[in-house]
């Protein structure tokens, strides 16, 4: 700065200083930027703004207990006594006793209040009630080879082999089931379960020809029977749980549905047993231990009998799931099942007036088994694509073969395969099954394939006209059928549900493919086709005294709507129909009056539940 302006510029600061005697003014206290406003509205701040906190609160009070540390508290829920009845007495629903969609104790949704049933020997909390009901209708017109009686037919003056083949079934089943549960949640096994289920069919039959339903040729070619059965009736007490994650193990006892697999190729029914089953490794693996004394059935519902002395047959199996093995995704499992028979020395007639043991095949006499089938079933995905496969071999001996009459070694082997893709809304599947069939009657070795109690959902399932409808063989035994009611292998046995086991038989060879297209989620069409072969005709060649028998049975067409107006499983609706056209085989061991090219089936069936 030049020194010419340092006076002047003294001159102006002591111009605007104030004077030395006068007080300076009080400056304003600074205002806070986040405090509110004094026109703010009444109940609102300005974002960030804290009120300061008060004065701290302290209480000297000696020997008053600890409270408890904040993780002593739930965080996630609040505990309530009887959480079941909560949302009742909220008002979000009113419980009604016919209601199955709903909160229901009658359906086990919420425990018994032991105050309003003390008749019932119940002790403790967390009982539950779960009762069922089902009806099942069933209406079925189908045509099948059905031989003329050797007496009498009909109709006077039109004899021949085979009669006509149309006929129809009228079947209605009740079941109404009850079970009483002690447990607490659904992620915990119960620690005990009491079960009862009875069954009773009403069934209307009508076919052409006599001596169809009835063995004696006076009676009529209709008939109409009822039968009560009891298809469960089992304790089930839960042992001990082995790990943290409700692994567990159980015992059950009395008459209960078992299954060896799957699909149900071997075994698959509700017979009278002791079985002790549990899990390990957080559910990895799974076992069972059963050991069943089969039932006698009813010879026209198929139901248990349980007035009649059980059969000397024994089913004694073991199998071991495993998840995520060979590969992540599907469930591999080996099993173990022996069957012992010891039926030679009893001879039984069914309700009909009909030998079903022993079977009217060869020699007539009876028969005694063992035969133990070894396994390996999968069931899973592998990438996009679905599997279920079984393979099994059946070894044994059959104390009389009813060929010889001398004692027969059993090696028969069997598999099968389902192979399915889905895309959006459809299902494409490829199916294959093989069961050996016995090559030469005479060679001291059965090795025709049959299962114990088969009831499979493969291929079509009972919307198949082969899985569906009985063959009657006729000309080569009496009362004996190629296959059988639900059943896909050619076993010739007198009766799937009062029969022997028959390793004397021509096999089964199916190869099919079908699609499934769910148009809505309550409406599916399901389509199948599968072509079916004899794996050998030698011991119907020998039966038939033939020359040669083609194995060609045919071609097995299938279709079956399926609705379920609620998109559950308590109202069901199904249609479907199968066509047989059959193969050179079938047209040389069948015929019929009108020399139809093909048989039908058709199934209309409503299930209803509670």
């Amino acid at each position: 700065m030049a020194p010419s302006l340092m006076p002047m510029l003294a001159l102006a600061l002591q111009a605007t200083a104030p004077p030395q005697d006068v007080p300076p003014p009080p400056q304003e206290e600074a205002k806070d930027p986040l405090a509110s406003p004094v026109d703010t509205i009444e109940g609102r701040r300005r974002p960030g703004y804290e009120k300061p906190l008060p004065d701290p609160v302290t209480q000297n009070n000696i020997g008053a207990v600890r409270a408890p540390p904040p993780e002593a508290f739930p965080t996630d829920q609040v505990p309530v006594p009887d959480r079941w009845r909560l949302i009742e007495s909220l008002g979000v629903i009113k419980e009604r006793w016919f209601d199955p969609y709903n909160q229901n104790t009658l359906k086990g949704d919420r425990p018994i209040n032991r105050a309003k049933v003390p008749w019932l020997p119940i002790h403790h909390d967390d009982w539950f009630f779960v009762a069922s009901a089902v009806s099942d209708t069933v209406i079925e017109p189908r045509t099948f080879p059905i031989p003329v009686g050797v007496q009498t037919t009909e109709r006077p003056q039109s004899l021949d082999v085979f009669g006509k083949d149309a006929s129809y079934i009228l079947s209605q089943t009740f079941i109404v089931g009850a079970a009483l549960i002690k447990g607490s949640t659904a992620f915990k096994p119960p620690e005990v379960e009491y079960r009862l289920s009875l069954a009773f069919n009403v069934s209307h039959v009508n076919v052409p020809e006599r001596r169809v339903l009835f063995v004696q040729p006076s009676k009529p070619s209709h008939r109409t029977d009822h039968f009560l059965g009891v298809q469960e009736a089992f304790v089930d007490y839960h042992l001990r749980n082995t790990s943290d994650r409700y692994d567990f193990r159980s015992i059950r006892i009395g008459i209960q549905p078992f299954q060896s697999d799957f699909r149900g190729f071997l075994f698959n029914d509700q017979q009278l047993g002791l079985r002790f089953f549990g899990n390990r490794d957080n559910n990895r693996f799974q076992f069972n231990l059963a050991a069943l004394w089969r039932l006698e059935k009813d010879t026209n519902s198929g139901l248990n009998s349980v007035v009649q002395r059980p059969r000397d047959d024994w089913v004694f199996a073991a199998n071991l799931y495993r998840q995520d093995f060979l590969i992540p995704g599907l469930t591999s499992q080996i099993t173990a099942v022996y069957n012992r028979n010891r039926e030679s020395g009893r001879i039984e007639i069914d309700d009909n007036g009909f030998p079903v043991r022993p079977a009217l095949l060869g020699d007539l006499r009876g028969r005694d088994y063992d035969v133990v089938y070894l396994g390996y079933n999968a069931d899973g995905r592998i990438g996009r694509f679905n599997l279920t496969a079984s393979a099994y071999a059946a070894l044994g001996e059959d104390r009389n073969s009813f060929f010889t009459s001398r004692p027969a070694q059993i090696r028969a082997f069997f598999g099968a395969g389902e192979l399915s893709y889905d895309h959006d809304w459809i299902r494409i599947r490829a199916s294959a099954l093989y069961a050996s069939g016995d090559t030469d009657p005479y060679d001291d070795k059965e090795s025709g394939f049959d299962a114990i109690f088969e009831n499979p959902v493969f291929a079509g399932a009972d919307t198949s006209y082969w899985i569906r409808q009985t063959i009657p063989f006729a000309g080569g035994g009496r009362a004996v059928a190629i296959s059988g009611r639900n059943g896909i292998l050619n076993s010739l046995r007198s009766s799937k549900e009062q029969g022997q086991s028959n390793f004397n038989n021509p096999g089964t060879v199916l190869a099919g493919a079908g699609a499934d297209f769910d148009l809505t989620p309550g409406i599916r069409l399901s389509t199948n086709i599968n072509h079916l072969w004899f794996a050998s005709t030698n011991v119907l060649q020998t039966l038939r005294n033939e020359g040669s028998i083609p194995r060609d049975i045919g071609w097995d067409l299938s279709a079956a709507t399926i609705w379920r107006p609620k998109a559950t499983q308590n109202i069901v609706f199904r249609l479907s129909g199968a066509v047989l056209a059959p193969g050179k085989g079938f047209r040389d061991l069948f015929a019929n009056s009108d020399r139809n090219r093909a048989y039908y089936s058709v199934l209309a069936n409503v299930i209803l539940s509670y």
